[in-house]
């Protein structure tokens, strides 16, 4: 997986510099995410891997599939992905194009998870503090599992916060280990 995002991040960072130069961050996000779906899928993977095919007919075929969604950059840039036999490479440059938006945005997804459904002012107060501890606009996107049985369990890219009761009996059972 390491050697595909290295292969990946030079496309992606074209593709970003690109689409911030052109002040088209917001357009370039949701087309680059439907060509890599298209292209997750196993019967056109199959038709990617085909070495026999060639790379503007298949550039031109996956765009025809993702249909009017894709501007003539995103085409032209599938195009440059066909011609270097790099479109398997889609959700991986997919991924680090999100991260690097997120960063030009100082913006970071933020997942909470809870035992029970979260009150909206809570979310807020939620986002606030984090807002300034991460020093990053902040997206809620909120969960619930019963399995945690009280508390939240907090995730914002590499951090986590486990605030979870479940968690903190998992510490405690730890330390009675030890």
């Amino acid at each position: 997986m390491a050697e595909l995002t290295t292969l990946a991040r030079p496309y992606a960072k074209a593709a970003f510099e690109y689409a911030r130069d052109s002040q088209s961050l917001a357009e370039w996000l949701p087309q680059l995410q439907l060509a890599a779906a298209v292209s997750r899928d196993s019967r056109m993977q199959a038709l990617l891997r085909d070495p026999e095919k060639d790379g503007a007919q298949l550039a031109t075929l996956l765009a025809d599939v993702c249909g009017e969604d894709l501007g003539p950059a995103l085409r032209n840039f599938l195009n440059i992905l066909a011609q270097n036999k790099r479109l398997l490479l889609l959700p991986q440059i997919t991924v680090l194009f999100a991260g690097y938006k997120a960063n030009h945005e100082k913006s970071v997804d933020v997942e909470v998870v809870s035992a029970f459904d979260l009150a909206d002012d809570m979310t807020d107060k939620l986002a606030s503090a984090l807002s300034k501890r991460l020093e990053r606009k902040i997206n809620v996107h909120t969960s619930t599992d019963p399995k945690l049985l009280g508390g939240v369990l907090i995730r914002a890219g590499d951090l986590v916060i486990d605030g979870s009761v479940r968690g903190r009996l998992n510490k405690l059972a730890a330390a009675m280990n030890l």
